[in-house]
């Protein structure tokens, strides 16, 4: 696909808003600096138009899910079995919305920060105040920073979102049921082996999801993994390229508008979330997340490539499984309207 002039300013506004987050968040010393790298990416890489119905989807879900996370550990925590159901609850109501289309960007955004906040409250070494405060201050930081990406680099022609294709009754259950399953099982699987390291892991399982189809899954989990390791790459290579120089904040935020960069032209060539999409969310986990003089990015790129393919393996074989299972039920059958 050719990049053309609107299509570049995609790719700046996307860089400039994601390297502005892990500015800041460097700058203020705020913690889970994965939220203020990721969520710039995926409000400005997801959204083909930027509106106040979309400022408010993303900044109530984050408020949503802060809420969910103040109260549900602190109430539910002895009780594992009816905490599970919980999770599984919150997650159908996501995919719920996001099969049905219109709050789609409610409910994908709703499913990653979700995961992320549950992989980071289930271990009592998080502040989860701290962690509410910083999904917030980062949701509204994201969207603030876009509009101001889109006042300094507007589209030249008027974008037209697309419209969502038709579903049956069947389909939206079958969608949904099959997104909160896996994305429950994923949940109870990294909390019961206790990978408190393998946040980007199961960021992965969820994120593969969202086609909310076996086909769908498949393609996007080769595409996430391709995504992955070029990623890791492209953060290994700006690892030897800092060498001791990563604490300078200049150089960081220069090396990585330039890794932001390499994916987000990519994934505006793709046309939809794919090989490029996955490769912006895994600098922005690295970036977000593990690069700090106290942590060494080699170790964390070489786990997480290691860690997310055996991951996503996993998880396809489970949305293959949940996939006949529903199946087999006329309410939840997956039949395409003609």
């Amino acid at each position: 696909m050719e990049l053309t002039q609107d299509k570049l300013r995609i790719c700046l506004r996307i860089a400039f808003a994601s390297a502005a987050g892990l500015l800041i968040n460097k700058v203020m010393n705020w913690n889970f600096g994965v939220f203020f790298t990721v969520y710039p990416m995926l409000l400005l890489g997801m959204m083909p138009v930027l509106n106040r119905f979309v400022a408010m989807q993303f900044i109530g879900s984050a408020l949503v899910t802060s809420l969910e996370i103040m109260v549900l550990p602190g109430l539910l925590h002895n009780w594992p079995p009816a905490f599970t159901v919980i999770v599984f609850c919150l997650f159908l109501g996501r995919f719920m919305l996001m099969a049905k289309g219109p709050l789609m960007l409610f409910g994908a955004s709703g499913c990653v920060s979700l995961s992320i906040m549950l992989h980071f409250s289930s271990y009592a070494h998080f502040d989860l105040t701290d962690m509410a405060i910083s999904n917030i201050t980062a949701s509204v930081l994201s969207v603030a920073l876009a509009y101001i990406a889109y006042a300094l680099l507007p589209n030249q022609e008027p974008t037209v979102a697309r419209a969502m294709p038709a579903k049956n009754d069947n389909i939206i259950r079958h969608q949904a049921l099959l997104g909160a399953i896996v994305a429950t099982l994923s949940f109870t699987v990294f909390q019961t082996l206790d990978l408190v390291d393998s946040l980007s892991a199961q960021v992965a399982t969820v994120l593969v999801l969202f086609p909310m189809s076996f086909v769908g899954a498949v393609q996007s989990g080769r595409q996430r993994c391709m995504g992955t390791l070029l990623g890791c790459a492209l953060g290994l290579l700006t690892q030897l390229f800092l060498y001791s120089y990563y604490h300078n904040l200049l150089l960081l935020t220069l090396s990585f508008w330039l890794c932001v960069m390499v994916f987000a032209r990519l994934h505006v060539k793709e046309g939809m979330p794919g090989v490029g999409f996955a490769g912006l969310t895994t600098v922005g986990i690295l970036f977000g997340q593990y690069v700090s003089p106290e942590h060494d990015l080699v170790y964390s790129a070489l786990y997480r490539m290691s860690s997310m393919t055996f991951a996503i393996v996993i998880t396809l074989c489970c949305v293959y499984l949940v996939h006949k299972v529903l199946n087999l039920f006329p309410s939840t059958r997956h039949e395409i309207l003609g």
